[in-house]
């Protein structure tokens, strides 16, 4: 591959759809009508990712990684660090492929995550602080037993995955004018901008980060991947130190803008995907609707706005 190649392609996030079509949900693209209180003017759809396979997007990639290793690799197990939704992701995915998984997870992982990982038969490691040091033990884990490690957000393969929801978004509603899409490390809006901007070079795509956690907003001031010093946000799927090379490159070629929304902007939105919507979504599932609600992002009365709720959940109410 040369250095105008870019690292997933449309084709790539096709391939991904039809690799895990027998494992994930294609999830519903909502317009949010009939309700008492709109959370903007503009026409807002919901892509209702907290309904799919463990609660999650991460499905998505987990599975198009792992369905995308060799016989002997399936075999011995995988091993991954996660905040909590993409290890229940890479869980199950171990899970219907019949074999193990070992998940690292920070120590400030939710209760309720640890035990749907252990319903779904993980080996749960809980090491450090926060993701990247689970992430470490993760990778010196891997190396020593000679398992293949799952990257969240870093993965060529991962990212395809996760772009299948761009993909079907455009292809739920083609007129979309604009996608909102919480950050992490970047893995989702990098697979939603690759697919939305090949589809519809037009659409406008912008990421929505924590205050407390602004990493690739702080990249991109740099002009490189830089490291966070600490983390401050209660959105724990939302909060590594670092993003990676590859999900920098695509988010400053693809993503439109990046906006900042504080930890009680982003449980105001999860009240209100409750009572509008009937919607128990985490923090970061609320963070795109977050954007509007709170006039983060402006966008005109008539551009058709979607808002990925990535994630199911009940610390909106925490």
């Amino acid at each position: 591959m040369d250095a105008q190649t870019p690292p997933v392609t449309l084709d790539d996030i096709e391939a991904a759809a039809e690799r895990i079509k027998d494992r994930v949900r294609r999830t519903p693209c909502l317009r949010t009508r009939f309700i008492r209180e709109p959370a903007s003017r503009s026409p807002l759809m919901l892509k209702l990712e907290c309904l799919q396979v463990t609660g999650s997007f991460k499905a998505r990639g987990a599975n198009n990684a792992l369905l995308g290793l060799g016989d002997d690799a399936v075999a011995r197990g995988v091993v991954t660090a996660s905040g909590g939704n993409h290890g229940i992701a890479v869980a199950y995915a171990a899970r219907a492929s019949g074999t193990t998984a070992t998940i690292y997870l920070p120590e400030i992982v939710s209760a309720a995550a640890v035990e749907k990982l252990k319903r779904w038969d993980a080996d749960v490691v809980i090491e450090g602080a926060v993701w990247d040091d689970a992430n470490r033990a993760a990778l010196a884990h891997a190396d020593r037993d000679g398992l293949a490690y799952i990257h969240p957000f870093a993965d060529p393969a991962v990212i395809a995955g996760q772009g299948t929801v761009g993909r079907e978004m455009l292809k739920q509603s083609s007129d979309i004018d604009v996608i909102l899409v919480a950050i992490g490390g970047g893995g989702l809006i990098s697979g939603i901008a690759t697919a939305a901007k090949a589809m519809k070079p037009d659409v406008r795509v912008i990421g929505v980060e924590p205050v407390g956690a602004p990493t690739l907003t702080r990249s991109l001031a740099a002009g490189e991947v830089t490291t966070l010093d600490g983390i401050d946000t209660g959105a724990v799927t939302l909060a590594p130190r670092r993003s990676a090379e590859i999900n920098f490159d695509i988010i400053r070629r693809d993503v439109d803008d990046i906006v900042l929304v504080d930890d009680d902007e982003m449980r105001a939105a999860a009240r209100w995907l409750w009572f509008e919507m009937s919607l128990g979504v985490e923090l970061a599932g609320a963070a795109g609707v977050a954007a509007l609600m709170s006039g983060r992002v402006d966008v005109p009365e008539d551009a058709v706005v979607a808002a990925v709720v990535c994630g199911a959940g009940n610390d909106g109410f925490a």
